[in-house]
């Protein structure tokens, strides 16, 4: 039993071992992309969504990113409700009914489907109609809808494996949710030319922060070409960081609720602990030990 006992442990010993050295070799290959921590409103325990940053953010994907995506996810309602962008209401309900992606509707008194203007209760859709519509306006690559985009990226451990642990302990610390947002960011900065040894498929694009470095979307934002808010100022980067932060919103649109609720869970939580052990002291004080 022993001898099983002592295999085992080596067989583990082994596995680790491997496991430790493809980590290093993909490492040393470059298929790790590091990807920098970006300061966000709403990171941490404490942290909230900026409205202001957020209403930018909407700008971006209603000039930019409708295009091609949807956000099927969101209803136009949530765009004034509080936590969000927090446009005024009245607002909002003009930009579904004029927003160019109809609803289909139905069936009317006729049988028949029919299409309407959105209204503040639908679903903010994107331009095509179903997925083989999409792939055949794109040459075949789909747009993702990204409601839930932010949660469905994240950035990738880039350090030593023996770290990996203590890398994992800071986040739970820190409460670290933002690589979502992190990567996005990441992705929108990172289009640019290819190095010389870095040869592109057709109808590709290099992207520093893409896995494999080609992806098929075309450029949404560049240096030359970023949208300006009403004040007249923008950039890439605060283009790319202001719809990094709206999409993060879109895929936890309860993030300040949550926050808030939490704290407010936890001061309970400590005054009923409080409350009881008085009343336990007072309670056995009176017994003789």
């Amino acid at each position: 039993m022993m001898r099983a006992m002592k295999n085992g442990c080596l067989a583990a010993l082994a596995l680790l071992a491997c496991a430790a050295g493809a980590v290093t070799a993909r490492a040393a290959e470059g298929g790790h992309i590091h990807i920098e921590r970006q300061t966000w409103s709403f990171g941490g325990f404490t942290g909230q969504y900026d409205p202001a940053q957020l209403q930018r953010g909407f700008q971006i994907y209603k000039d930019v990113c409708s295009a091609c995506h949807g956000l099927k996810r969101v209803r136009f309602r949530n765009l004034f409700e509080p936590g969000g962008p927090e446009f005024p209401e009245e607002a909002v309900k003009a930009l579904a009914n004029e927003w160019p992606n109809k609803i289909v509707d139905g069936p009317n008194d006729e049988g028949k489907m029919f299409e309407r203007e959105p209204k503040a209760f639908d679903p903010i859709l994107g331009p095509f109609k179903n997925d083989n519509e999409a792939r055949a306006a794109q040459n075949g690559a789909l747009p993702p809808d990204l409601s839930l985009i932010a949660k469905a990226r994240n950035v990738e451990y880039t350090g030593s494996w023996w770290a990996h642990p203590f890398s994992m302990l800071r986040d739970i610390a820190t409460s670290y949710q933002e690589g979502g947002a992190d990567y996005l960011y990441a992705l929108l900065i990172g289009y640019g030319e290819p190095p010389a040894d870095v040869k592109l498929a057709e109808g590709m694009y290099y992207n520093a922060a893409f896995p494999g470095h080609q992806i098929a979307m075309v450029p949404p934002l560049a240096r030359d070409n970023f949208i300006k808010y009403q004040d007249e100022t923008g950039s890439l980067e605060e283009n790319a960081r202001d719809i990094s932060a709206f999409l993060a919103w879109t895929a936890d649109p309860s993030l300040n609720t949550r926050k808030r609720t939490g704290w407010l869970v936890i001061l309970y939580l400590l005054v009923t602990t409080g409350l009881l052990y008085a009343a336990k002291r007072k309670l056995w004080s009176k017994i003789p030990h």
